[in-house]
């Protein structure tokens, strides 16, 4: 997995460093950024460095749930969505792609739960994030 980019503790994450670091991934920030403030105003964004990884990780709640975590890499970025094994006839039935439904099967687990990593390269990987950010809201 590529290392994230943001790893100096004293350059906050602005749009504009973010901008210079995702590059024609722009577009897909921007939707769905606009997707998730305009259907999920009261999901809250937070950036904060994290000093076991040494990078700045964008930490996306609703109260006190986690949706997820987004993380900025070369020339794009990628959102990470932990499910419990509770999830997985969800994330099976959902419309998100054969790649992520295997890659949660055969995923890493930490205790109960495991991952889900969208990198953000197509249009695509939008519309996956949109249907995962849905089934995180919905599941307990």
């Amino acid at each position: 997995m590529e290392q994230p980019i943001l790893s100096d503790k004293n350059q906050y994450p602005t749009d504009e460093v973010i901008y210079s670091h995702i590059g024609k991934s722009k577009k897909l920030w921007e939707e769905i950024f606009d997707h998730i403030q305009k259907i999920h105003p009261e999901i809250s964004l937070e950036w904060r460095y994290y000093n076991d990884g040494k990078s700045w990780l964008l930490k996306a709640v609703k109260k006190a749930k986690t949706i997820f975590w987004l993380s900025i890499i070369k020339n794009s970025f990628r959102m990470t969505f932990y499910f419990g094994d509770k999830a997985e006839k969800e994330i099976l039935k959902s419309g998100i792609s054969d790649k992520l439904k295997e890659s949660f099967i055969e995923g890493k687990r930490y205790g109960k739960i495991r991952g889900i990593t969208v990198v953000f390269k197509t249009k695509k990987d939008v519309e996956n994030a949109k249907l995962l950010i849905e089934l995180k809201m919905k599941i307990k």
